[in-house]
């Protein structure tokens, strides 16, 4: 038997349920669960501040073991690297087809039958949907990755969804390297952007957050400046000789920070969201501005496999000089699940782990 935490809606206390070892059968792998972050999404989610299919198991921020593989299960991660029981793995935050239009198009975090881990609704022929139990199963066409020697559980499990949603605004960005970066927001996401910017070579790293703890923790993930909402304007006036950054990353989640990003681009910068996954106000738009100024500006929601694989390689690299086992900032036993999220919630800008 294993436990899964059934999550029934906000203001419900969680369950711990047990239910019987599940087998893989077809292309599946078992996966036990070695450990498990609560992301800011999942807080979401807990604090009914945004809806998914109930009930369900939450967490997607997995690192685990494989304890079996289905008949017809890959028997190679994502990078051909041969797959055996015992194996320490992560994966993407979504299964998906290949075989659709979004797949196709190079969007499989799009797939017109997507699967995502800790954000579908359970039952008993599949309670293992989350992060939040002893096993996973994972479902044919998600990609899996071998997670280096180097990179602890608690750092690993942040890799498949901060750092690789991280990896993929960086691509979208087309590389930052000699340019300046502007990063809204020093929670984890922006924490993780600061450090993957500066390994990147960018020329500035200049980083806004209205709390200064987190202004100050960002000086140790590699921001070259650190502002108040108040000081941004002219912080960033200074840095760029009044012209403005060329990469702007949005982390925050609030229409300010949009609103911020919008104006303090350069000509020809690009601006990418990514913190606002919840309804928040409209945010004024000139066209004529968008035009004369030739701005980019695109969204990032979840990532593609290269990104995951990216984050791994730079946690495993160059991330090995940046504190990011600082990040987590307790841990728990599943037993202890409520406790866990209590803390989450009173410690914003950390991961919490949950070992089961």
């Amino acid at each position: 038997m294993g436990r899964a935490v059934i999550f029934h809606g906000p203001n419900c206390p969680l369950e711990i349920a047990r239910f019987p070892r599940p087998t893989a059968v077809g292309a599946e792998i078992l996966v036990r669960v070695a450990c498990c972050t609560l992301c800011k999404s999942d807080l979401h989610t807990h604090a009914g501040r945004r809806t998914q299919p109930l009930p369900t198991v939450l967490g997607h921020e997995i690192v685990g073991r494989i304890e079996a593989f289905g008949p017809r299960a890959q028997r190679r991660d994502f990078r051909g690297v041969a797959l055996a029981i015992g194996a320490r793995i992560s994966w993407t935050l979504t299964a998906s087809c290949g075989t659709c239009f979004f797949c196709k198009e190079a969007l499989p975090q799009k797939c017109e039958t997507l699967f995502k881990y800790g954000h579908e609704r359970m039952g008993p022929e599949q309670p293992f949907v989350g992060g939040l139990a002893d096993w996973v199963v994972l479902r044919e066409g998600t990609a899996c990755f071998h997670v280096p020697d180097a990179v602890p559980d608690e750092v690993a499990a942040c890799a498949n969804c901060a750092t690789a949603t991280v990896a993929g605004m960086l691509r979208a960005a087309g590389g930052v390297a000699d340019r300046n970066v502007l990063i809204l927001g020093a929670g984890v996401l922006g924490l993780t952007a600061s450090a993957m910017a500066c390994a990147a070579g960018a020329s500035a790293v200049l980083v806004c957050d209205p709390d200064p703890v987190c202004r100050e923790r960002a000086r140790a993930f590699g921001a070259t400046a650190a502002y108040s909402p108040d000081e941004l304007a002219a912080g960033i006036a200074a840095a760029t000789g009044g012209r403005g950054v060329g990469v702007v990353l949005e982390l925050a989640g609030v229409a300010s920070a949009v609103e911020a990003g919008l104006t303090l681009a350069r000509i020809g910068g690009t601006i990418l969201l990514a913190g606002t996954v919840l309804p928040t106000p409209a945010v004024p738009l000139d066209p004529e501005q968008l035009v004369r100024r030739m701005l980019t500006i695109r969204g990032m929601h979840n990532y593609a496999p290269q990104d995951l694989a990216a984050a791994l390689d730079f946690l495993a690299g160059p991330g090995r000089a940046f504190p990011f086992e600082t990040l987590v900032g307790q841990t728990f036993s599943l037993d202890k699940i409520e406790q866990a999220f209590e803390h989450a919630h009173g410690t914003p800008g950390f991961r919490v782990a949950v070992r089961p």
